[in-house]
C-alpha cells in the first residue's frame, strides 16, 4: 500500500505542472514577456483549432458502447444543477443583491472545463482521461450555456433569446470539434495514425502555454478589492461544488479513473467565460473578473488536497 507522502507526491504531480504554468504567465506578464495581444491571439487560435483538434480525437477514440463511460457525465449533469439551486437559495438566503446573484450563481458552478479542466486530467490520466473528458466537456459547455443566459436573463435584465443561444452554441468550436468526434466514434471510423500523435503533441506541447496565457490574462490587482461575496463564490466553486459532484458520483457507482475525471472537471476554477458573459449583460464586470482571479489562484491548493484524499482513500 501506498504511503501517504508518496500518495501526496502524485497529488501534487498532477495539479503542480497545471498551475505553475499559470503562475508562469503571471510571471511573464509582469515581466512583460506576454503582451495582451499575445494572450488573446494564443487564446483565440487554441479556442479555435487547437482545443476543438484534441477534443476531437479525444472523442473519436471513445468507445461509447461501453457502460462506465457515461455515468460520470450524468452525474457531472445532476450535481451542476444541484449546485445551482442550491448556490442560488445560499445567495437569497444571504440577501446578496439580484444584479450580483446571477453573478455569484454562475461564479460558483461554473468551471474552467476545456483548459484547466482538461489540463489536469491529461496530467493525472494521460490519454484515457482525455477520452473521458471529451463528453463531459461538450455536455457540460452547452447545460453551462444555457443556465448562465437564464441567470443573467433574470437577475440582469439581459434578452439573449433561446435561438441566439442554440447558434451561439452551435458554432462553439470546442462542442463542433466533440461532436464530429463523437460521430466518427459512433460510425467506427478508423483514425489516421498521424491524428493521434498530432493530438498528443497539442496535450503535451501547447496546453502549458494555453495555461501560460491563463496566467497572463489574470489581473492581481483586481483583488484588493475582492468583497465577501467573491469569497463566497470562491469556496462554492472550489469546495462545496467539488465535494457535492463527487458524493453524487459515489452514489451514482462511479469510481476510479471517471471519478478523478469527474473530480478534476468540476474542482477547475471558474471559467473566464462568465466574465465576458456578465460584461456583455451589463453586470458587474469587476466582481466576476475578481472571482475568476481569485479561484484560480486558489484552485492550485483545493485541487490538489481534493486528488490527494481521493487518492488516499483508494477511489482514484
Amino acid at each position: 500500500m501506498d504511503s501517504p507522502l508518496s500518495i501526496l507526491l502524485t497529488a501534487l504531480a498532477v495539479s503542480g505542472p497545471t498551475f505553475c504554468w499559470v503562475l508562469a504567465g503571471v510571471a511573464a506578464r509582469r515581466l512583460g514577456w506576454l503582451s495582451e495581444q499575445m494572450v488573446d491571439a494564443i487564446s483565440q487560435f487554441g479556442f479555435r483549432y487547437a482545443l476543438p483538434f484534441l477534443l476531437f480525437a479525444s472523442a473519436a477514440q471513445l468507445d461509447l458502447r461501453r457502460s462506465g463511460n457515461v455515468d460520470h457525465l450524468f452525474a457531472a449533469i445532476v450535481a451542476t444543477g444541484i449546485t445551482v439551486v442550491l448556490a442560488w437559495s445560499y445567495g437569497v438566503w444571504r440577501g446578496f443583491a439580484r444584479r450580483e446573484l446571477g453573478i455569484f450563481v454562475q461564479g460558483a458552478y461554473r468551471s474552467n472545463l476545456a483548459i484547466v479542466g482538461i489540463a489536469l486530467c491529461a496530467a493525472a490520466f494521460g490519454e484515457s482521461g482525455l477520452r473521458l473528458a471529451a463528453l463531459p466537456i461538450a455536455v457540460l459547455t452547452a447545460l453551462y450555456n444555457v443556465i448562465a443566459v437564464w441567470l443573467l436573463n433574470t437577475t440582469l435584465g439581459s434578452r439573449q433569446s433561446a435561438v441566439t443561444l442554440i447558434l451561439s452554441m452551435a458554432r462553439n468550436p470546442l462542442i463542433i470539434g466533440i461532436f464530429l468526434g463523437l460521430l466518427v466514434s459512433a460510425l467506427g471510423v478508423p483514425l489516421p495514425a498521424l491524428v493521434p500523435q498530432l493530438a498528443r503533441g497539442v496535450s503535451n506541447y501547447f496546453l502549458p502555454i494555453a495555461l501560460l496565457c491563463i496566467g497572463g490574462a489574470m489581473k492581481l490587482s483586481l483583488l484588493r478589492s475582492a468583497a465577501t461575496l467573491t469569497r463566497e463564490a470562491t469556496i462554492w466553486r472550489l469546495c462545496l461544488a467539488p465535494v457535492l459532484a463527487v458524493l453524487i458520483g459515489l452514489a451514482m457507482g462511479v469510481r476510479g479513473e471517471a471519478l478523478g475525471v469527474l473530480f478534476l472537471l468540476l474542482a477547475s476554477p471558474t471559467a473566464a467565460a462568465s466574465f465576458v458573459m456578465v460584461v456583455a449583460a451589463g453586470g458587474n464586470g469587476g466582481l466576476a473578473a475578481n472571482i475568476v482571479v481569485l479561484t484560480t489562484l486558489l484552485s492550485a491548493l483545493t485541487v490538489t488536497l481534493g486528488f490527494f484524499l481521493l487518492s488516499l482513500a483508494h477511489l482514484v
